[in-house]
């Protein structure tokens, strides 16, 4: 619930006053009267008009308090759906030695993951997922629409986790793998390396 003009609030001060003056009305026109006893007065019925003395005034501010809030005109929020069509995605992320290559800072590895972790940012929608390869591959994170987990997962990434070498063949083939129950319509495999094929992108 929103309003459009909830300055118009600041009209509630208003039945404030009039809370005020009607309390301090009645306590000045209250009077008192000495008893020998009360005991004459104990069962006595409280007439009607006894519980109804204020309904008059609460109907009053009842309405004043209703009149401020349609100037202020609340809105009601229609919820929005909002449906979108993402894509699989697998990034392959070479970790073999040569990506200590320090050409770039502070070195070709933390570059990728760096430029990887980015590009995760900007995808909302879709469902990405890591493989990392040297001499073999594994999947390190299946595809997710979570990409704080994703992001996490790249922490770990380190040279030396497998053995060492350049199996971009191998690499590809566990990204293409990790897609093969996907039912995107798009499905993209990212590869990231320092081999004679960087940049490569391959679609499904």
């Amino acid at each position: 619930m929103t309003f459009a003009h909830p300055t118009y609030f600041w009209l509630f001060i208003i039945p404030a006053v009039m809370i005020f003056w009607y309390i301090f009305k009645k306590s000045k026109s209250q009077v008192s009267l000495r008893y020998s006893s009360l005991k004459i007065f104990e069962n006595q019925k409280k007439p009607l008009k006894y519980y109804l003395r204020h309904l008059l005034f609460l109907i009053r501010l009842a309405i004043i308090s209703l009149l401020i809030i349609i100037l202020a005109r609340p809105q009601a929020q229609k919820p929005e759906e909002k449906i979108t069509q993402g894509i699989d995605i697998v990034i392959a992320l070479d970790i073999s030695g040569s990506m200590l290559a320090q050409d770039f800072k502070p070195n070709r590895l933390e570059a990728s993951k760096n430029i990887a972790i980015e590009f995760v940012n900007k995808q909302e929608y879709d469902r990405i997922g890591l493989v990392v390869f040297a001499g073999e591959a594994f999947t390190q994170c299946p595809v997710t629409i979570d990409h704080k987990v994703l992001i996490n997962m790249f922490s770990g990434v380190k040279q030396g986790l497998i053995e060492d070498g350049t199996a971009i063949g191998h690499g590809l083939a566990t990204a293409v793998n990790a897609l093969k129950d996907s039912n995107s319509k798009s499905k993209i495999v990212i590869l990231l390396t320092d081999g004679e094929n960087m940049p490569e992108i391959l679609t499904l």
